[in-house]
């Protein structure tokens, strides 16, 4: 047996090995996964966009107009109208005198962390932040202080240790696998008392929380006022590639000094060309937003009606901590078979001990779908024997 052959080995006894599943056709609140019909609580589009009309078209007439791909990196040829118009709608969007985007949420949050952290400085990260904020961190040449999860007493403390230090502390805006909310205003409160800079990731809050999309930030107030503002385009945007949002001075300086932006290809035209259209809708149609909400606090309801617990999700996300990862995964394939794909979520994702079933909401599902689906996912808790007592702790 190789060595590969024998890690493959030792994750599938742990419960850990994953695989690919097919969906065929577009993304929607019910899919075709591998030929059968299912109801999708999984999927990122959480405002339907991947799929519309608008946001099709736009990346057809993108591709017609501009080509298939940008050829190049932005700082040699490969920058072109659409990027700047979709900065300029973005920076528009969230409050900010720029933006800049990357190929990717991971691009965006390893080369944004790297570059505005230095040797001698000091990194603050929440326990839960999202793996791309965690190699961004590893990734810098600062050092890395990690603080409980919105924990703002335990950050100051440490804040205190730090003093004299440049810092910058980083934050989800929403937590991806929570789907609880960072207290924002607290936070920033203590970057400035302390003389650091604060950044926040909204790649799930952008489209969905705050007012009209604009995210956690705007919904604290603070729009303009947190120091970096990242987020993507794949998720409620319904395309791909992400942005971050900071001041003129702080965008120019990420032009020149973030890895991943200087030597990663454009974002391909009819990409930029589906993000532009899609927030064009979003600004249109503000009301998906308040759907999106609706329906989590509808499937939230459901399933404690049906004794799980939702722990401390506010958001569309919805997750329902289970504990080991084999009964997870067992709980995610009865449910699968009861016709609902919500996916379990195993270490690295979450720490050990907390893997969960995780559901993730979309603006079009309807109410009744969403209160078959926790019943379902009850029946099926039942069936394997984890949903004995009223509630499984989250």
């Amino acid at each position: 047996m190789t060595e590969v052959a024998a890690q493959l080995e030792e994750l599938r006894e742990r419960g850990l090995h994953r695989r690919l599943r097919l969906i065929e056709g577009p993304q929607g609140p019910r899919v075709l996964l591998d030929g059968r019909e299912v109801l999708l609580l999984c999927s990122n589009d959480y405002l339907g966009l991947a799929a519309d009309p608008r946001v099709r078209e736009a990346a057809a007439e993108a591709a017609l107009r501009w080509g298939a791909g940008a050829g190049a990196s932005r700082l040699i040829s490969g920058n072109m109208a659409p990027h700047r118009e979709l900065e300029e709608a973005l920076a528009d969007f969230k409050g900010y005198e720029r933006a800049l985007l990357f190929g990717s949420g991971y691009l965006a949050n390893t080369g944004t962390i790297a570059a505005l952290a230095g040797p001698g400085e000091v990194v603050f990260s929440d326990s839960l932040n999202h793996a791309s904020i965690i190699d961004g961190c590893r990734l810098a040449r600062a050092e890395t202080a990690i603080y409980r999860h919105n924990d703002v007493r335990h950050l100051e403390s440490l804040l205190r240790g730090a003093a004299g230090r440049p810092a910058l502390i980083v934050t989800d805006g929403v937590f991806s696998m929570d789907g609880d909310v960072a207290p924002l205003a607290e936070l920033l409160e203590l970057a400035r008392r302390h003389g650091a800079r604060l950044m926040v990731d909204e790649a799930h809050a952008t489209g969905a929380v705050g007012p009209g999309g604009r995210g956690t930030v705007a919904a604290a107030g603070l729009s303009g006022e947190v120091d970096v503002v990242m987020g993507t385009l794949g998720k409620a945007l319904g395309a791909y590639g992400a942005y971050v949002c900071a001041s003129a001075e702080t965008v120019d300086y990420l032009v020149n000094r973030a890895r991943s932006f200087v030597f990663s290809t454009a974002p391909p035209p009819p990409v930029v060309g589906a993000a532009r259209a899609a927030l064009g809708v979003l600004e249109a149609e503000p009301e998906r937003v308040d759907r999106l909400m609706t329906n989590a606090q509808a499937l939230r309801e459901a399933l404690a009606a049906e004794g799980l617990s939702a722990g401390a999700s506010t958001t569309q996300i919805v997750p329902i901590e289970i504990g080991d990862a084999e009964p997870t995964m067992a709980l995610c394939e009865r449910a699968l078979e009861r016709g609902v794909f919500a996916q379990g979520i195993r270490p690295p994702t979450v720490p050990e001990g907390s893997s969960r079933l995780r559901f993730t909401v979309m603006a079009t599902h309807e109410p009744a779908e969403l209160r078959r689906a926790a019943h379902e996912v009850a029946e099926a808790a039942r069936a394997i024997g984890l949903l004995k007592a009223p509630t499984i702790a989250a």
